[in-house]
């Protein structure tokens, strides 16, 4: 699910939350159902983790390269340790060999590093962009309260001067004042 699936979901939860019914004598209430409600807020939940989820599989991926290049690393290092022994007189061999585990175990650190880097960077990017999102959608909620508040406020205010119209036009024809 892309971040435009997770845009989706949140309209139509504002849409649902802003179509609603209001609760009598309540500005702040409104009446939704709840089960939609909760199904899209399933539905986005599991759209944000798709992004965390990638991100891990990265991360293990190159901890099991890690872990494979060292133990590469180590049958190499055997295996030099073993053709040294059985040359023994031949110390440039030796020598060659222990050069070479070295150059080995310093590239595997050097792509470790690298794909650690890459991980870190698309991590950090992929919680971003789920952070925005996040914040987007609070900042919707948050817009949406306040008009709502102000809708809810305004109706409040003309159904008090109707009230207050019907009571001055019951008081003015009332049989006391013919």
């Amino acid at each position: 699910m892309d971040n435009r699936d997770v845009e989706r979901l949140i309209d139509m939860l504002y849409d649902m939350v802003n179509d609603a019914k209001g609760v009598p004598l309540s500005a702040d209430k409104c009446v939704i159902d709840r089960d939609a409600a909760l199904d899209l807020l399933d539905e986005i939940r599991a759209g944000l983790p798709a992004e965390l989820k990638r991100a891990q599989d990265l991360i293990k991926a190159k901890e099991d390269y890690v872990t494979s290049a060292k133990r590469e690393v180590g049958r190499m290092m055997q295996k030099a340790e073993y053709d040294a022994k059985s040359k023994v007189s031949d110390s440039e061999v030796l020598a060659a060999a222990r050069e070479r585990s070295h150059e080995i175990v310093q590239r595997a650190e050097e792509r470790s590093n690298e794909m650690y880097r890459v991980v870190n960077e698309y991590t950090e990017d992929a919680l971003k962009r789920t952070e925005e999102a996040i914040q987007a959608a609070l900042d919707e909620v948050k817009t949406s309260r306040a008009k709502f508040r102000a809708a809810s406020a305004a109706r409040r205010q003309k159904d008090r001067e109707e009230l207050s119209k019907s009571a001055r036009k019951a008081d003015k024809d009332s049989p006391e004042n013919l």
